[in-house]
C-alpha cells in the first residue's frame, strides 16, 4: 500500500530534518491504494510524469518539489497545474525527499563523495531542520592519492552523467588536489566552510559569477578551487541509493515482503541542450583588445 511506502520513505528521510522552507513528503496520492511500480527521478517535470504514466507507475519519487512555492490554481493552463492534473487523472502518487535527502546518511552529498572514492568523510557544514536541530550538510573527504586539479576534474566527469554544459573549473589545472568538499546541487553559500575545512577543491553546482569571483579572490588564487558540475548531474547519483534503500526497507516492514518493481527515470531533466564557444579565451570580435 502507498501508506507502507510513505512510512518507509519518511523513516529513511525524516520530514523533521528538512529545512523549514522546504516542501517534502506526499504531494499527491491515496494512502489506501496499492503500489506495484515506483519510478525515481530528480525532477517532477511533465516529461517525467508522462514516463511514469506510460510505465503504469503507481508512485513517482523525486528529489525536487513540484509545489515549493504557493500556487492558487491547478488549471492545465500552467505547467504546474498540468502536472498535478496529469498525476491525479492517472492515479500516480508523488513523493518528494529534498533537503531531508540532502542531509541523510547516505544522502545526496555522501553518495557523490562515495562515487569519488573519498575516505575519512565528515560533514562540510550543517543545515537546520524544521525541528530546530542541526543536520550534516555536504561532505569532506580525502582522495587515495594526490592528483592535479585537471585529473580530478576528469575523474569527476567519469562518475557523473554527461551533460551539455560539462564541468566548469576555476583554478590552475596543475594544482595539487587531495582534500575534496562536495555539496550536491546548489552550494555557492558554502564557500567559507570549504575554506575552513581545508578543502583543496569544492565540487557543487549553480555557481554564479559574482560569488565565484569573490570566493577566488578570498582564496588569493589558491585552494579551494571551485568546480561547477551541474545541478542535475550531482544529484542524479542519489536515485540509485533511494531505490535500493526503499526496496530493502519494504522487505522489512511488510508481511509478506512487498514485491514492488522499481525504475530510475531515463528522462534527463538537466535543462541545457547545447553550448557554443567553450574554452574560447580570446576577446570577442566586437571588443578590440586595445584602444
Amino acid at each position: 500500500m502507498l501508506s507502507d511506502v510513505v512510512a518507509a520513505l519518511d523513516d529513511l528521510y525524516p520530514p523533521a530534518s528538512a529545512a523549514a522552507w522546504d516542501r517534502v513528503g506526499l504531494v499527491a496520492g491515496d494512502l489506501d491504494r496499492p503500489v506495484r511500480r515506483v519510478l525515481f527521478a530528480v525532477d517532477p517535470t511533465l516529461a517525467v510524469i508522462d514516463e511514469a504514466v506510460a510505465w503504469d507507475a503507481d508512485l513517482l519519487v523525486t528529489h525536487h518539489p513540484l509545489l515549493l512555492h504557493g500556487i492558487h490554481s491547478v488549471a492545465t493552463t500552467s505547467a504546474k497545474g498540468a502536472a498535478v492534473t496529469r498525476l491525479v487523472e492517472n492515479r500516480v502518487a508523488l513523493f518528494v525527499a529534498h533537503t531531508n535527502a540532502d542531509v541523510a546518511q547516505p544522502g545526496v552529498s555522501s553518495v557523490l563523495a562515495d562515487a569519488l572514492g573519498l575516505t575519512d568523510q565528515r560533514p562540510l557544514s550543517t543545515l537546520e531542520g524544521r525541528d530546530g536541530r542541526p543536520y550534516a550538510a555536504g561532505r569532506v573527504g580525502t582522495l587515495a592519492a594526490t592528483s592535479s586539479l585537471a585529473e580530478f576534474a576528469d575523474r569527476l566527469a567519469k562518475v557523473l552523467p554527461a551533460t551539455a554544459g560539462g564541468i566548469r573549473v576555476s583554478g590552475d589545472p596543475d594544482a595539487p588536489v587531495r582534500v575534496v568538499a562536495v555539496m550536491g546541487g546548489a552550494g555557492d553559500d558554502r564557500f567559507e566552510q570549504a575554506r575552513e575545512v581545508g578543502a583543496d577543491v569544492y565540487v557543487t553546482a549553480d555557481l554564479r559569477h559574482h560569488p565565484v569571483l569573490e570566493a577566488r579572490e578570498e582564496s588569493a588564487g589558491g585552494p579551494p578551487y571551485l568546480v561547477d558540475a551541474g545541478h542535475w548531474a550531482t544529484e542524479s547519483l542519489w536515485l540509485v541509493s533511494v531505490r535500493d534503500r526503499l526496496q530493502a526497507a519494504l522487505k522489512e516492514i511488510t508481511t509478506p515482503p512487498a514485491r514492488v518493481a522499481t525504475r530510475i527515470s531515463v528522462v534527463r531533466t538537466e535543462p541545457w541542450t547545447f553550448v557554443v564557444g567553450a574554452n574560447v579565451a580570446t576577446p570577442s570580435p566586437e571588443v578590440p583588445p586595445e584602444s
